[in-house]
């Protein structure tokens, strides 16, 4: 496989969204995540790590300058390495929690996932040098609150969606909400569907998540990777879900093997899409959703 772009984050183009509320732009670098950074009179809440452990050390050292003093947290939107794979570099500086199902991700699946990303290339490879599988300090059940002093943001577990232990990270006094991969701009869904690796992911579920999501009408909604938005970024997602859902089934039972369909849907798709990156995952949505049903 072509080594990818190297997967650096870049501190100095951080922007605010609100009032002691930043966000590290992915500036369109594949495997770089929009992370966040929340404040509040007592203490400061990152969100996401980056891909391995110098990326989280960019990040860590920018927290705590902004921090000034203030008690930091770590939290992550799902189990992914490039969303999680640095907070050991935050072990003793941050505390780190996550819902129960996404502590079960990387328990369970953490490992493999970490070979996985390991063969995407050398330069991958090296950002990936002597990183743990995480393990977070707080586990909790539900939606938890977090106190930063003045400022009260929800760590909402989903249900499952594009991994079981997805999380949102919902500012309601800024009107901000962190997505994850639950939504990205720009380019097709991301659907992880790596029979028989990883069938985790569910185009019916995340069309779900995403209708219960959207009526909220955040302001500010961060993707996963892509522009920051607003509601928009949730509704073109789970309108192309459903597209993919629709052309998807509507030729399920007409005696094509998955391949055919897969090749057709992606036709139609991309036309009407043409601006889109990651066609690539088109064909794995289709493969999921010929499994399921509503």
């Amino acid at each position: 496989m072509t080594d990818l772009t190297d997967p650096a984050v870049r501190v100095t183009g951080a922007q605010e969204l609100a009032p002691d509320l930043l966000v590290i732009p992915n500036h369109g670098v594949d495997l770089v995540p929009n992370i966040g950074v929340v404040g509040g009179t007592e203490a400061v809440l990152v969100v996401e790590t980056g891909l391995g452990t110098a990326n989280a050390a960019e990040v860590l050292a920018f927290a705590a300058e902004v921090a000034n003093g203030r008690r930091l947290y770590l939290t992550t939107t799902h189990f992914h390495p490039e969303h999680a794979y640095g907070a050991q570099v935050f072990a003793g500086e941050a505390t780190y929690l996550v819902n129960r199902a996404q502590a079960d991700d990387l328990a369970t699946k953490g490992a493999g996932y970490l070979e996985m990303f390991r063969g995407l290339g050398e330069v991958v490879a090296r950002r990936l040098e002597d990183v743990r599988v995480p393990v977070p300090d707080v586990v909790f059940d539900g939606d938890h609150e977090l106190d930063l002093g003045g400022r009260t943001v929800r760590l909402r577990p989903t249900g499952r969606g594009h991994t079981i232990g997805d999380q949102v990270v919902e500012v309601p006094d800024a009107g901000v909400l962190f997505t994850g991969d639950l939504a990205e701009t720009g380019q097709f869904a991301i659907l992880p569907w790596f029979p028989p690796h990883d069938t985790d992911a569910t185009g019916v579920g995340w069309l779900a998540v995403l209708d219960r999501l959207a009526p909220a009408a955040p302001r500010t909604v961060v993707p996963g990777h892509g522009e920051v938005g607003g509601v928009a970024v949730l509704t073109d997602v789970r309108d192309y879900l459903r597209e993919l859902r629709d052309e998807t089934w509507r030729r399920r039972d007409s005696g094509l093997g998955v391949a055919a369909i897969a090749a057709e849907v992606r036709e139609v798709l991309v036309g009407r899409h043409p601006e889109w990156a990651g066609q690539e995952w088109i064909e794995p949505g289709v493969q999921c959703l010929c499994t399921e049903h509503a």
